[in-house]
């Protein structure tokens, strides 16, 4: 049985003092939510460790008092995923910010979960040097959750998303001791065992140190934007630029509404008017640039786009990719509140995806912004809403559970980098059989035994919390008190 609160806050207190954990109401309000905003749902304690050996402290104390843990970033999550659901402890590893040392020869970096993202690639440009993942939150975003959910970025269509540049992790497991996975070495022998642990959402073990691989910064660099009055002439485009041969670093999409609520809030150059807007980037050699460049223009143009803009300094590129990053936080201008998803298609299915996304909207009376990784087929369909409109976060998690369907129905997959968390873990039945969920859940026993490490997320040990979906979830109360 559960120890009581006060004595597991006395036995933590005891590690981390009185400043490395947090229990008063106030305090844990900032923690009771994440990037997503829809879930919600208050931890027993948070706890701000600042080593490995002091979380790996922290999980023993806390498993042993039969409480869950809950392994939390800077919060920028999008599916619920470091929401503490069943109470418990969550350990911020937001102290744990420090990049360790970067290795300009083997071209590698060593840092603490909770860096942060664009911190990392600041300090490698002194020695010409970047990390390629980039989450549109990476100004906030740590290292560390974007290897629990194995996130990616818009340059993941050349480059790949965190797990084909993670090589190394330390991992503190349920029972309180510490795990180094993986190696510099390109061919390990043995189980992919820091694959496994690469997009586990913390439910197998709390990553909190990262050996990452760095990439040179290109020699040059070229952003386009490509203007269209047309949604299926702009998706055919993608696939028509990739179909050519050329591998974009990235190929971002702005379709709707969001272009006008991006212009007016970034004045990042995009025409207010056009139905549908593609920046793409390429980088490589300058010689070879041209080639491509001359390429993706006339590929644009054939595929009906009214004008295409090349950015002629590093100033209109930053403006181009400040309309793109900035995109969320625009379309509050339009509403108040959003449910964000990232289901993923078959990039030839792209325009009938769109359209659908279209249907949803009219048929749920709903404004859906969309604002996606084209190249891969990442869509990001934003649904806008009032919370003061009657029912209207009902329709607009019923909505977005619509179009993660269709996603799954023509070949795609519910989630590209968000992971999986709370909102989605009641759809895996439509892409795994029983006897593939039944096997995930044994590999999860595996490594957490205790089934107290997020136990509610990514693959639920119960079958109530799989069976569950988000949208019947949505204004239900979790009972804190379930485990006091």
């Amino acid at each position: 049985m559960p120890g009581s609160c006060s004595q597991l806050i006395a036995a933590l207190v005891e590690v981390l003092g009185e400043r490395g954990v947090l229990h008063r109401p106030e305090e844990l309000m900032l923690y009771e939510y994440d990037g997503s905003s829809l879930d919600q749902a208050l931890p027993q304690i948070v706890t701000v460790p600042a080593t490995t050996d002091e979380v790996a402290a922290v999980v023993r104390i806390t498993v042993a008092h039969g409480r869950p843990v809950v392994a939390r970033g800077a919060g920028t999550g999008l599916s619920g995923g470091s929401v503490a659901e069943s109470g418990g402890v969550v350990i911020s590893l937001a102290r744990m910010n420090t990049i360790i040392a970067i290795d300009p020869h083997n071209r590698t970096a060593v840092v603490q979960a909770g860096a942060v993202n664009l911190t990392l690639s600041e300090q490698a440009a002194d020695y010409g040097l970047h990390f390629a993942p980039d989450p549109s939150s990476q100004r906030s975003c740590t290292i560390g959750g974007n290897a629990a959910t194995n996130a990616g970025g818009p340059y993941c269509l050349k480059y790949g998303v965190m797990t084909n540049h993670v090589l190394a992790a330390t991992v503190v497991l349920s029972d309180g001791s510490i795990a180094h996975l993986g190696s510099l070495a390109p061919d390990e022998p043995g189980y992919d065992l820091l694959g496994v642990m690469v997009g586990n959402e913390g439910t197998l073990g709390i990553i909190t140190e990262v050996t990452v691989r760095l990439l040179p910064i290109s020699e040059d660099v070229q952003t386009f934007l490509a203007i269209y009055d047309d949604l299926d002439q702009a998706s055919a485009s993608v696939s028509a630029i990739i179909a050519a041969g050329i591998i974009p670093t990235a190929m971002e999409m702005l379709a709707g509404r969001g272009i006008a609520a991006v212009e007016e809030s970034v004045h990042a150059g995009y025409p207010a008017d056009a139905r549908a807007v593609l920046l793409i980037e390429i980088d490589g050699l300058r010689e070879e640039l041209k080639t491509w460049a001359r390429l993706i223009v006339e590929i644009c143009r054939r595929m009906g786009a009214r004008e295409v803009q090349v950015a002629n300094d590093p100033a209109q590129r930053a403006r181009l990719w400040a309309g793109r990053k900035g995109a969320l936080a625009a379309c509050a201008r339009i509403a108040p509140r959003y449910h964000i998803q990232d289901g993923v298609v078959p990039r030839s299915r792209l325009p009938e995806a769109l359209r659908f996304t279209e249907t949803v909207a009219d048929r749920y009376d709903l404004t859906i912004v969309n604002i996606f990784h084209a190249g891969d087929g990442n869509l990001h369909p934003l649904l806008l809403f009032d919370l003061r409109t009657p029912g209207i976060l009902e329709r607009a998690v019923a909505a977005s559970e619509e179009i993660l369907r269709m996603c799954v129905d023509v070949g795609g997959t519910i989630s590209g980098e968000h992971g999986i968390g709370i909102e989605k873990r009641a759809y895996l039945h439509w892409m795994f059989t029983a006897d593939d969920l039944a096997a995930f859940r044994q590999l999860r026993t595996v490594f957490d035994p205790t089934g107290l490490l997020n136990p509610t997320k990514l693959i639920p040990l119960h079958e109530s919390y799989a069976k569950t979906s988000f949208a019947q979830s949505v204004g239900q109360t979790t009972m804190l008190d379930r485990l006091m």
